[in-house]
C-alpha cells in the first residue's frame, strides 16, 4: 500500500510542500468515514480533516472539514458567491484529484484544488487527513494544512 501511486503522490506533494513530517500511516482496515479513521486512530472524530469535494458551479472545491462537522453548503456558497455547491459526484472527484471518495487526500491531486480549511481543525494540535487511499492517512497540524494546500482557512459548518 505504500507505493500507491496515490500514497507517492501524496507523499511527494507533502515533501514539496516542505511539510515537516511526511511519513503516510497504513492502518489495517480502510477507514471511509472520519468515525472510523477516529477508532483507527484512537482520536477525537473533530481531529480528523474530512476531504470532502464539492461540484462548484462545474469547478472542484475542497474542503477539508472537522469529522464533528457537516459543511453548511448554503453558508460557503453564500461565502464564496457560488451560484450551485453539491457534493460531486465519485466521477468528478476522481476527475479532479485522481483519488476515490474514502480516501481523497488535501494533496497529490493532477492539478491544485481550491481549498477551504474548516477553522475548528485549529483546536487540535495534531488532525489527520487521508493519504491518497482509504487504507491511508497522515498526521499534519491546521497551520501545516492551510500551508500546504494553499488553502484558505473558513467557518464551514
Amino acid at each position: 500500500m505504500h507505493n500507491h501511486p496515490n500514497v507517492i503522490a501524496v507523499r511527494d506533494a507533502l515533501t514539496a510542500a516542505g511539510a515537516a513530517d511526511t511519513e503516510i500511516v497504513i492502518l489495517d482496515e480502510a477507514v471511509h468515514t472520519a468515525a472510523l479513521a477516529a477508532a483507527a486512530l484512537e482520536i477525537e472524530v473533530g481531529q480528523i480533516a474530512n476531504s470532502l469535494i464539492f461540484d462548484a458551479d462545474g469547478e472542484p472545491l475542497l474542503v477539508l472539514t472537522s469529522g464533528a462537522h457537516r459543511v453548511d453548503t448554503a453558508k460557503v456558497a453564500a461565502d464564496l458567491n457560488i451560484g450551485k455547491l453539491r457534493r460531486a459526484t465519485p466521477e468528478f472527484v476522481r476527475q479532479h484529484t485522481g483519488q476515490a471518495i474514502g480516501g481523497v487526500a488535501p494533496v497529490g491531486h493532477p492539478k491544485p484544488v481550491r481549498t477551504l480549511v474548516d477553522v475548528e481543525l485549529e483546536r487540535f494540535p495534531v488532525v489527520w487527513a487521508a493519504g491518497g487511499v482509504p487504507h491511508s492517512v497522515f498526521a499534519t497540524t491546521f497551520a501545516e494544512l492551510v500551508r500546504v494546500t494553499a488553502g484558505t482557512p473558513a467557518e464551514v459548518a
